[in-house]
């Protein structure tokens, strides 16, 4: 693959926090030590499919080995998965009963041993199957987009992390018609919270915007904030945040771009400062291509995303000279239609799922420039769509 030079600017960024975010920040913190084994070499990889269930690995962060793939649950329509804070509940979609969610007990998390769960309650969406759980920072609410039926839910859960109750249900309406095969209707895609916890933010591709909500943590109740729109036609799919809670980044499926968004986090407001192709026209226009992921390294300095049909990650380096993203290179899957991939929390190792290749290929990151460099490592999972180290 053609490698794109850039010089390397260092990255350091002064952050003003509000009291909410460094209560949020110190409560997430320390539910992470106590859930966080000590001096742990190995991590667990949790793999939802398309066809057979959850499957369960590990990876050795010293050298970048992955376990055999264990499946540990058969559950119907596992395909998109999430992590409670205290790292002993994991959630899943499902396409039972008409879609829903699940809870499971993580029984046996031994690093050198495949895991198993125990499955808990199981709730519907109440709009048909999800396409993306997630669950809050402070681990009170699950909530889920379904595509296909337009809409976000949200969920109160118990202390230890099980579903309680189905308690919002909040249809997004029609679509933007801008694309007529793809935005006639709405279609949210992706789910997750803002950095203090304070909204919960829907990117939708079929009304080319992403819809913010007042997130109540007690009750797990939503109320509309605003719509925040990206460019017309633009299908906005995923969203995730820069360390710093300053910047957002919005992976639009259907132009294969990413908007990138300046976050105050005194009003909640966004602004948009750049948009920038992950494929350039003449490689959009070779393949049915289409972006499906993006990832934010946990230094802050590389955002990554993935391209459906040209089977690569595109990886980019975040400036702290402008707040802008530039493309570093293009690096090949190692596999086909990479509707996933995912950086393990030591932010060492890329892990990059082919759904049609039945693969899961290893990746190691340069920590100075950001490129990936394939570590020959690759493991087979029938139709890998989800890939989660912890709560995100």
């Amino acid at each position: 693959m053609n490698k794109c030079p850039i010089r390397y600017y260092p990255t350091t960024f002064g952050t003003t926090q509000t009291t909410p975010m460094v209560q949020t920040i110190f409560t997430v913190l320390t539910i992470l030590l106590l859930a966080t084994p000590v001096g742990a070499q190995n991590v667990d990889v949790w793999l939802g499919t398309a066809k057979t269930g959850i499957y369960h690995s590990t990876l050795d962060v010293a050298n970048g080995k992955l376990s055999e793939p264990t499946l540990v649950s058969e559950i119907s329509g596992a395909g998109f998965l999430a992590m409670h804070p205290n790292g002993r509940i994991l959630y899943s979609t499902n396409r039972e009963n008409g879609g829903g969610v699940t809870a499971f007990s993580i029984i046996d998390k031994s690093p050198n041993k495949s895991a198993r769960l125990e499955q808990l309650q199981s709730i519907a969406t109440g709009d048909g199957g999800a396409a993306c759980v997630a669950v809050d920072k402070l681990g009170k609410v699950l909530m889920s987009a379904q595509y296909g039926g337009g809409s976000t839910s949200t969920y109160q859960l118990k202390p230890n992390g099980d579903l309680l109750a189905l308690a919002a249900n909040i249809e997004h309406g029609k679509g933007s018609g801008v694309n007529a095969k793809r935005q006639a209707t709405a279609h949210p895609h992706w789910v997750g919270t803002s950095p203090d916890n304070q909204f919960l933010l829907v990117p939708d591709l079929g009304t080319d915007q992403v819809f913010q909500y007042q997130l109540n943590t007690e009750t797990g109740d939503i109320s509309l904030k605003s719509k925040i729109p990206v460019p017309p036609g633009s299908g906005p799919r995923h969203m995730k945040f820069h360390p710093s809670g300053e910047y957002a980044f919005v992976l639009n499926e259907l132009t294969l771009t990413i908007s990138v968004f300046r976050y105050d986090q005194t009003n909640g407001t966004f602004q948009e400062i750049q948009n920038i192709e992950t494929l350039p026209l003449e490689l959009k226009d070779r393949h049915l291509n289409s972006a499906a992921e993006i990832r934010v390294h946990p230094s802050g300095k590389f955002v990554y995303s993935s391209n459906r049909g040209h089977d690569s990650i595109s990886v980019f380096k975040f400036s702290s000279d402008n707040n802008k993203l530039e493309l570093v290179e293009r690096e090949s899957v190692r596999g086909a239609w990479p509707r996933n991939f995912n950086i393990d929390p030591s932010g060492k190792w890329l892990l990059a799922a082919g759904r049609h290749s039945n693969t899961l290929a290893v990746f190691e990151i340069d920590q100075d420039s950001g490129e990936l460099t394939y570590a020959r490592q690759i493991v087979n999972v029938p139709a890998p769509i989800c890939v989660l180290f912890q709560n995100e």
